[in-house]
């Protein structure tokens, strides 16, 4: 058989219509597929490795066989199934023979194509894993610059912005970090951490794997490998530290707080902890007390600057951050249930560093648990109030009262001063009840608490020992002074109870029994208690409305 001496796929040799000669050999001597047919194109013979294309001819499933008939010379490419299984891809072509046949010869092209596919195939799934493993990959010629970057390029750069330039040109390095970087590196790299500049001037945090080049002699020629984003990583793992750090510092701030026993110590301890918990110089923590409308200093650790400018600002805001004078200051006010009930101030030198956000948050949180100390240290005080104060008067009640006289006393052995204590019952107050009920009762005790405060001096203490009883400790007082002070007693006691009084015959007047304690006296505090309960009594029984300054107690024969 002699085949064209030339031709093309898709068209004849020059125009020329191709003729073959066909021995008796020459379907088997071919060494692929051929079949041999007649004008009408039933098969006329055919060789043995032609069995899918001939019974694909007989069936009618050879899809290009007008097209090769009519056009001889032209290839076509078809695929056609196997009765083994599985699919021939054959490359055909139809020759007219000298006889007049036709010659259809096939070249099987399967393996060819699959192999094409699949190398396709893997370069595309190969390009897939690199591209869905990396952001971007990249290849060092000799020179440390960049040959190769992946078309998306990297960085906000595109590629050509990085293709000539080299990697230092945006590898950032810490001082004082020496060693190879990815990009220059003489042995296999994996999973190395680099920080490098973007387009926008911000960080980027790289994970990258590389793999030096060498060549035939061993040498450098460059590097390649791929990188892997892990900012939003980094960010998110610092975020967590300084947020586990956070919590840390907060734990120890609450633990200390509340291991503090007595409520008065609470705040002191809470601003010592806060300041050295945030690198501060001094900590302030103010309340506003439940009677009060402004701050008020309960604690202070540290050096610390003027806080009225600071404590003016939260007027309009809840926080201060900036500098005041040689101060760095940092402060928030404190709530409990939405009210503001106290601030914590933090105080750090200008040479200090500015404060952090991390800083922000951490005051804000040791802000909540202030609110909450101090509203606890409110609620204490508030008990111990009632429990030392008289319902009705706001008066120390009786335990209270003699709890602190006697802490008084003590005292006044070491400084040699004076006391007075002054025993205060009301005449003719059942009458008053009697008469005009207890709520007139009340109104007559309320006045009388007045008549007592406005008789006596911050420093001194006065109590409502119970009924219609009451008691004055004037400090610093000696015998002059207390018989001033209780002949005014009197006379404004006659003028401002008298309204009170159940009828002209019981008025609602004071009796008075005064006991004065020298400050060089070794009378305990119960002779002097004893004392004036017993010059009361004697105004009681001697007409009542008068005062009774009871004897020295060397004149009652007591050891002086």
């Amino acid at each position: 058989m002699d085949a064209p001496s030339e031709r093309q796929r898709g068209r004849t040799g020059f125009g020329t219509r191709s003729t073959a000669t066909l021995g008796p050999d020459g379907l088997a001597a071919f060494p692929g597929p051929a079949v041999l047919l007649d004008r009408d194109g039933l098969i006329v013979a055919s060789n043995h490795r032609s069995e899918t294309l001939a019974a694909a001819i007989a069936l009618g499933r050879l899809g290009c066989l007008s097209e090769l008939l009519a056009k001889p010379g032209v290839t076509a490419v078809e695929s056609l199934p196997m009765t083994s299984g599985g699919t021939m891809i054959l490359d055909l072509v139809a020759l007219p023979t000298d006889s007049g046949l036709m010659l259809v010869l096939a070249r099987d092209v399967t393996l060819e194509r699959n192999l094409r596919a699949a190398l396709v195939e893997s370069r595309q799934r190969y390009k897939d894993l690199v591209e869905i493993s990396s952001d971007f990959a990249w290849e060092i010629g000799a020179d440390g610059r960049f040959v190769f970057v992946s078309p998306k390029g990297a960085m906000g750069f595109a590629a050509d912005e990085l293709v000539g330039r080299g990697p230092s040109d945006f590898v950032v390095l810490e001082d004082g970090v020496v060693g190879q970087t990815p990009f220059e590196t003489t042995v296999e790299m994996e999973d190395v951490e680099v920080w490098m500049r973007q387009s926008d001037g911000s960080q980027a945090c790289l994970l990258a794997s590389a793999t030096p080049i060498r060549g035939d002699a061993g040498e450098w020629k460059g590097a390649r490998g791929v990188c892997r984003d892990v900012t939003q990583e980094r960010l998110r793992d610092a975020a967590l530290s300084r947020a586990n750090s956070r919590e840390r510092l907060l734990g120890y701030i609450v633990r200390t707080i509340r291991d503090e026993v007595d409520p008065s110590d609470m705040l002191k301890t809470a601003a010592e902890a806060t300041a050295r918990a945030l690198g501060a110089t001094g900590c302030q923590i103010f309340r506003i007390l439940s009677d009060a409308s402004d701050f008020e200093l309960s604690a202070q650790f540290g050096e610390c600057g003027d806080e009225h400018p600071v404590l003016d600002s939260f007027i309009g805001s809840d926080h201060y951050d900036g500098d005041l004078g040689n101060w760095r200051v940092l402060a928030t006010v404190c709530r409990y249930r939405h009210s503001i009930n106290g601030a914590v101030l933090l105080w750090r030198g200008l040479e200090r560093a500015a404060w952090s956000d991390d800083d922000r948050l951490l005051i804000d949180d040791v802000a909540n648990q202030v609110g909450l100390a101090c509203e606890q240290i409110t609620n204490h005080e508030r008990v111990v109030k009632l429990s030392r104060t008289d319902g009705l008067t706001g008066l120390f009640n009786r335990r209270a009262f003699f709890d602190e006289i006697s802490r008084r006393f003590g005292r006044l052995a070491r400084e040699g001063k004076p006391a007075t204590l002054i025993y205060v019952d009301l005449d003719n107050f059942k009458a008053v009840n009697d008469v005009h009920g207890h709520q007139t009762g009340d109104q007559a005790l309320l006045a009388v608490r007045e008549l007592l405060i406005q008789h006596t001096r911050p420093v001194d203490l006065v109590a409502r020992l119970g009924g219609d009883e009451f008691a004055i400790w004037l400090e610093g007082a000696g015998e002059e002074i207390a018989l001033k002070r209780c002949k005014d007693l009197l006379v404004s006691g006659k003028e401002e109870l008298d309204r009170f009084s159940g009828s002209p015959e019981k008025p609602l007047h004071f009796s008075l029994g005064v006991a004065v304690h020298e400050g060089t006296s070794r009378e305990s505090i119960e002779e002097l208690i004893a004392r004036a309960d017993k010059a009361m009594y004697e105004v009681k029984r001697s007409g009542k409305g008068a005062m009774k300054l009871a004897p020295a107690v060397d004149e009652q024969g007591g050891g002086a």
